[in-house]
């Protein structure tokens, strides 16, 4: 472990304010959040975002915060002055923004990506689907949720964000991946060295709680942002494609979809007749979940893995979704529901479970198997300290041996320092 945790200083530049209860990303920060707190670590919290809605009140965890400023020399002064030992970039465009700034203030502090999930791999799957789709073909996407690594790799090889979130993974001494999927992707197509990676998956207590019944529960349940591209996607194909077959198997079925940041074309989508409620920002999540006989999770495209199925898995609900909710998630383990590729195969599945109690049974059984193998706080918070320490112990061999991240550090640090310094002229003149 580190040589004395109560000294250490972390440096979160986070690209919004965490908002544990509006999306996975906000929770899987708080989440490591945690592990340095408990690990007795001085952390501060920077970000250029405005407060959001449901932001989390970091002040009462004994974390400070500290509001940056895009393209500003004061962040200069800021971490000069506070000098981490440990920099987390939220996201890459933070390290894009930033990074400059600490390698010339803080050049041995070591710096940590959380990528969240990889958004060009989502980019590219979002692509993928508008062009089925404007091609006329919208009924079954079995090719479109099963494009190979190598696939993926052509799709995303000459875009431009997985050109920049690279060059960020490059830069940086270790980034933090959500999915294993991912971290196979990144090195087998993109032959990116694995000692630059670490699987950090949502870190969650395991142990299976008290929850309703199968008979005590009623509904099905989606949730998720609706500011999420994927989420707002999988509510449309529900409206239009799945509910109305599910709706012709129960006809007096219920279907309520929860999510933060409800927009008025979301709004506009309910339908109490059809059993189509828009139910907007859910307080407690797990709570809803814990009611709700099945989650639907029907993700055509995306990224990471998923804080809907997460939270189902916590809550012993089942749930059907489709190869891309489940990538990442499972490994080689039953998934707990089932999973499906066009919206016949999705709403026959959703129906099985929701009458029959010994396949929800079964599903349940497999999701608090899962939920204690692949995401056991207790197993990747200690190897999380483990590796930074370990980074921190050895990081000029460490540096070496990554020449390709050091050649994009200086050339990124030059580019972005004369632009930095343009931007301030001009504002000054004006």
């Amino acid at each position: 472990m580190s040589p004395n945790p109560a000294t250490n200083k972390l440096l979160v530049i986070g690209y919004v304010w965490p908002e544990p209860r509006s999306s996975a990303a906000g929770g899987h920060m708080m989440q490591l959040l945690d592990c340095f707190l408990a690990d007795g670590w001085q952390i501060t919290f920077a970000s250029p975002a405005g407060d959001g809605e449901h932001k989390a009140d970091l002040t009462a965890l004994g974390i400070s915060e500290q509001s940056i400023e895009l393209n500003h020399s004061s962040f200069d002064t800021f971490v000069c002055t506070l000098q981490p030992d440990v920099v987390l970039f939220d996201r890459f465009m933070m390290e894009e923004q930033f990074g400059w700034r600490v390698e010339k203030h803080c050049p041995q502090a070591l710096r940590l990506l959380e990528t969240s999930d990889l958004q060009s791999l989502r980019d590219a799957r979002q692509q993928a689907l508008k062009e089925q789709l404007a091609a006329g073909q919208s009924e079954d996407f079995t090719e479109l949720l099963s494009l190979s690594t190598g696939e993926l790799f052509k799709r995303m090889a000459n875009s431009d964000s997985a050109k920049r979130e690279l060059a960020a993974i490059y830069r940086c001494d270790l980034s933090l991946m959500i999915s294993d999927a991912e971290i196979e992707l990144l090195t087998e197509q993109f032959k990116l060295p694995p000692t630059l990676l670490l699987h950090c998956p949502l870190l969650l207590d395991s142990r299976p709680q008290p929850v309703p019944s199968f008979a005590q529960r009623e509904h099905f349940l989606s949730i998720g942002n609706f500011r999420h591209a994927p989420n707002w996607d999988a509510v449309l194909w529900l409206k239009n494609s799945i509910w109305p077959l599910i709706r012709q198997q129960l006809p007096k079925a219920q279907l309520h979809i929860y999510g933060a940041y409800t927009p008025p074309k979301a709004t506009a989508l309910h339908n109490a007749a059809q059993g189509f409620h828009i139910m907007n920002w859910a307080p407690d999540a797990l709570e809803v979940m814990r009611n709700a006989r099945v989650c639907l999770a029907p993700l055509r495209f995306g990224a990471g893995i998923k804080g809907k199925i997460a939270d189902a898995l916590l809550c012993g609900t089942p749930n059907v979704t489709t190869p891309i909710g489940s990538e990442g998630m499972h490994g080689q383990l039953p998934w707990p529901g089932s999973i499906a590729s066009n919206a016949q195969a999705i709403a026959d599945a959703a129906v099985q479970l929701y009458r029959d109690d010994a396949a929800w049974q079964q599903a349940q059984t497999a999701g608090w198997e899962l939920l204690a193998a692949r995401y056991e706080r207790q197993h990747f918070a200690p190897l999380l300290l483990e590796r930074i320490a370990e980074c921190r112990s050895n990081l000029a061999a460490h540096r070496l041996h990554n020449f390709t991240g050091s050649m994009l550090r200086h050339h990124h640090h030059k580019s972005t320092q004369y632009m930095a310094q343009w931007i301030e002229a001009k504002n000054r003149l004006n």
